[in-house]
């Protein structure tokens, strides 16, 4: 029986993103200086995959860091973590490497520079996402107020409204951002705006080559965690872009084929913590029922890496 035809438009960029992979590093090469097991607080990107690989290779992983041994390493997600994390740490006197995101610790030291200057914060994000507890927790309580979406906009109860700034979580979706953005200047003409949108560079690369592709596509599927922010989005993006069916899979066993039946094209992309390796999974999963065909739809090109900490360049 022939294969029915079909082409994959593949996302480029997609996948990992240059702090996904910084923080996977961390972990690894912690593994090799201190040997296992090594503690992890919060999985270190959002992930089922690359935390169990980790966690093979002697990670364990735990929500605080009450649930650490002092004697061994613990190494902080690249999330980010509220101040009171390292300050515990070093209570305790325990050995510790930040994976911070570096694009994440620049919304830090911009939300502490405004506290400085004597501006309340308001932070643009998903309550409860890690990211947005990591960069609320660099200031003291009551400094930075969260705002999801712009009908919240209108409930803020802001201190002096004339000194204000915001700043916001860096996998958030672009097209709905500009939209909380707005709100926000349209109501506190002073506020003060980040030079350039605190959303990163992988996030909006990710969106944007999304977009280019979603009009040509019968459905689209994104390679991702169910919690991970930056994979939900391209699929809300995708939606909006024109594509029917979008679907968030975290394996190619989670493909829905029903759903697929009749069509002759697929977008596939992946979030900024999703392993190369799963996607080609789900490449072979078409390959096995399809004719395929390869299509790459390039948008940008990304050769941006970011050092590990220097204690881990360092023999132990």
């Amino acid at each position: 029986m022939t294969k029915p035809p079909l082409t994959l438009y593949m996302a480029a960029p997609r996948g990992f993103c240059a702090g996904v992979d910084r923080a996977i590093k961390i972990v690894e090469m912690a593994i090799e200086k201190w040997g296992a097991p090594v503690y992890v607080r919060h999985e270190i990107v959002h992930n089922k995959f690359v935390v169990d690989g980790l966690r093979e290779k002697g990670a364990v992983f735990v929500e605080e860091l009450d649930e650490a041994p002092t004697d061994r390493p613990v190494i902080f997600s690249a999330h980010g973590v509220p101040k009171a994390v390292p300050a515990e740490a070093r209570a305790r006197e325990m050995v510790y490497v930040d994976a911070t995101c570096p694009l994440v610790s620049k919304v830090h030291i911009e939300a502490e520079r405004h506290h400085q200057n004597g501006l309340q914060m308001v932070m643009i994000g998903h309550a409860g996402h890690p990211e947005t507890l990591g960069t609320m927790g660099q200031l003291p309580e009551g400094e930075v107020l969260l705002v999801e979406v712009p009908e919240d906009v209108a409930k803020l109860d802001v201190r002096d409204p004339e000194k204000l700034a915001f700043i916001t979580q860096t996998t958030l979706s672009v097209d709905d951002t500009a939209q909380v953005v707005a709100a926000l200047k349209a109501r506190f003409p002073a506020i003060v705006g980040p030079h350039k949108e605190d959303i990163c560079y992988a996030t909006t690369n990710r969106q944007e080559a999304v977009k280019a592709m979603a009009p040509k596509l019968d459905a689209m599927l994104v390679v991702g965690a169910p919690n991970s922010s930056n994979s939900k989005r391209l699929v809300e993006v995708g939606r909006r872009a024109g594509c029917g069916y979008a679907q968030l899979v975290q394996r190619a066993t989670d493909i829905d084929w029903r759903a697929l039946e009749g069509i002759g094209s697929v977008g596939i992309t992946a979030g900024a913590s999703a392993p190369e390796v799963l996607i080609d999974e789900v490449v072979d999963a078409f390959r096995t029922r399809f004719d395929v065909t390869v299509e790459q739809v390039v948008t940008a090109e990304e050769n941006i890496e970011f050092k590990v900490p220097r204690v881990l360049r360092e023999p132990a």
